[in-house]
């Protein structure tokens, strides 16, 4: 097996195999290098032995793999197993009978923990009529309580973004937001890398359900909002499932049972794993399966048996203990 990490990731990846070697994992059973992912690609997909792929990073990425696998099918051994985790835009959606610290707790913690560089973050809202306004205060009030600061401060609630890359990116996406009279950012919105790659935690709110933030992935701490009107629920559940072509998380908040169990069905396919009453973050390896279907993966379920049972090459054994002598079957006797 061969583990390729990000550039960022290198350090945790090289604590976690010595702490596999030391536990007596024998050498060459995992081997972790440290290259350019087209470098890696350019070698391991032409090789006629190669059996599979588990990779964890962009839509772009993982489609640009499964093209050059699919080139060079007629090389391999056998068929390779392809497993993905991808992108996402993962939703919260409000019933108009929701709780609205429920809300505004599910929000705040569900963007903005880990700075919403995590693929289940929260990273579009959609907030009944009824309860925006004191939806928003809420989020406000939340946001400005937060405490940013380094990550060795164990009372900061935002700490920066990992590199320069994903601050431009994120600040790109703000930038836009501010200059888009479409749209309108009610908290945050500063970004500062002067000492460290600092994005304060921002909450737009989108006039235009398709609004740029409300459609693609960002990766950071940002939120954007809708605000639709209570009877247009249903119409609204559409709208969350052909917005995205992603299907990582999502989640509806609702005190209304029948609520929950329309939008349970409407968003079938829109998340793979879906809450409710909850954020649609944390899920805890061994108890929920985790994994999306659509531009998000191949929704093999990491953390679970369904992904072991990906990487087994199943052989069935016969063996006749009492072998036939003779072809011909009793139906054939002569009369």
């Amino acid at each position: 097996m061969i583990w390729k990490p990000a550039y960022t990731q290198v350090f945790s990846a090289q604590m976690f195999m010595r702490i596999l070697k030391e536990a007596g994992l024998p050498d060459g059973v995992i081997n972790l290098i440290y290259v350019d992912g087209p470098v890696l690609g350019k070698i391991c997909f032409s090789h006629k032995d190669f059996a599979g792929i588990h990779f964890t990073g962009s839509t772009a990425a993982f489609n640009h793999i499964y093209k050059t696998i699919g080139e060079n099918i007629s090389n391999y051994r056998t068929y390779p197993r392809i497993v993905g985790e991808t992108g996402s835009k993962d939703f919260v959606l409000a019933h108009e009978s929701a709780d609205p610290d429920v809300v505004a707790t599910a929000l705040l913690r569900g963007a903005f923990e880990y700075q919403g560089q995590k693929c289940s973050a929260a990273s579009r809202a959609y907030i009944p009529a009824n309860l925006a306004d004191t939806v928003k205060t809420k989020l406000r009030e939340g946001v400005k309580s937060f405490k940013m600061g380094s990550v060795e401060d164990f009372s900061n609630f935002i700490n920066a973004v990992i590199d320069e890359r994903s601050f431009t990116k994120i600040q790109s996406y703000i930038d836009k937001a501010k200059q888009d009279p479409k749209a309108e950012i009610i908290a945050g919105g500063n970004c500062d890398k002067t000492k460290g790659y600092f994005i304060e935690p921002t909450i737009i709110e989108a006039k235009d359900p398709k609004f740029v933030t409300m459609c693609e992935e960002i990766f950071g701490p940002v939120l954007t909002i809708y605000v639709y009107q209570p009877a247009e629920f249903e119409k609204t559940l559409e709208l969350i499932d052909t917005t995205s072509p992603y299907a990582l998380t999502g989640s509806i908040i609702s005190r209304d049972r029948q609520a929950v169990e329309l939008a349970t069905d409407k968003l079938r396919n829109a998340a793979g794993n879906f809450y409710i009453n909850d954020k649609p973050t944390g899920a805890v390896v061994g108890q929920q399966p985790f994994g999306g279907a659509r531009a998000s993966g191949t929704n093999d379920k990491a953390g679970s048996i369904l992904n072991l049972y990906r990487w087994l090459s199943a052989r069935t054994i016969k063996e006749t203990y009492v072998p036939p002598t003779d072809y011909r079957y009793p139906f054939l006797a002569e009369e």
